[in-house]
């Protein structure tokens, strides 16, 4: 059975067939589909569909870093009081992406922090977005005395990165880049232990080959599952079991 740890089913790009992708993902052996939010937007559309699906889907609240902007602490005051009345999985997606507008760097970087103190008071994971600024994000998060657990969402990064990683306990969230001919993630899987991977989609994005540059979906699991296994030279089961536990201990579903 396997677990998709992130994905945006509620995006607009699946209302066209929004029930056959969950039948899809069930048919696929997916028992669990962790929602992430994205800003004050999305909160309502996130949570009709986790009490729709409320054995499958499991939801997070945060500020996506690229809704940071000059409303910020707006948004932020009104994610903190749902996540302090609703039932949560983790904080997410929160982060830093320098990619697209490096000028709300300092804004990111402010509300990253006040959301890592949300998780740790409250027991919660966070659910972490990186681009282009993992070396900043691991900076940030090394020295921290009241330290969340979590997971590096769609890690894509090197060896050492992962390794200071999962040296302050986080795990590498894996998806479809690891298909991807140049990405470079096999080699630096090869000497990770499974036990700090856990798998996911991160739909609509990041289709896994062969269907790269189309709309990414949670029954695509087992395909990212397949070539894991064939790095990691175990059984797709192994991974599947392995994978999901992982999610299990830091999700706590």
């Amino acid at each position: 059975m396997w677990t998709d740890t992130h994905a945006h089913l509620y995006a607009e790009e699946f209302l066209p067939d929004f029930n056959l992708i969950l039948e899809r993902a069930v048919a696929a052996g997916v028992t669990k589909i962790l929602l992430p939010n994205i800003d004050i937007s999305t909160v309502d559309s996130m949570k009709e569909l986790c009490l729709g699906y409320p054995k499958l889907c499991l939801p997070m609240m945060g500020l996506h870093p690229c809704s940071v902007k000059e409303d910020f602490r707006e948004q932020l005051a009104i994610l903190k009081a749902e996540l302090e009345t609703g039932s949560y999985c983790a904080v997410g997606e929160i982060g830093i992406d320098l990619y697209w507008d490096q000028s709300t760097r300092d804004w990111q970087i402010e509300a990253f922090s006040e959301q890592c103190s949300w998780a740790f008071e409250k027991g919660l994971p966070i659910a972490i977005h990186s681009r282009e600024a993992t070396g900043l994000l691991i900076d940030i998060l090394e020295p921290m005395r009241e330290r969340p657990s979590g997971v590096f969402h769609c890690f894509s990064g090197n060896l050492e990165e992962a390794e200071r990683i999962i040296a302050m306990g986080y795990y590498l969230g894996i998806g479809g880049v690891l298909t991807f001919k140049n990405s470079g993630l096999r080699e630096v899987l090869q000497t990770i232990d499974l036990k700090h991977l856990l798998m996911e989609t991160d739909s609509p994005y990041l289709a896994p080959v062969p269907f790269r540059g189309k709309r990414n979906e949670s029954s695509y699991i087992p395909i990212i599952g397949s070539e894991l296994a064939k790095v990691k030279n175990l059984s797709e089961e192994q991974v599947a079991d392995a994978t999901t536990q992982n999610a299990r201990d830091l999700f706590g579903f």
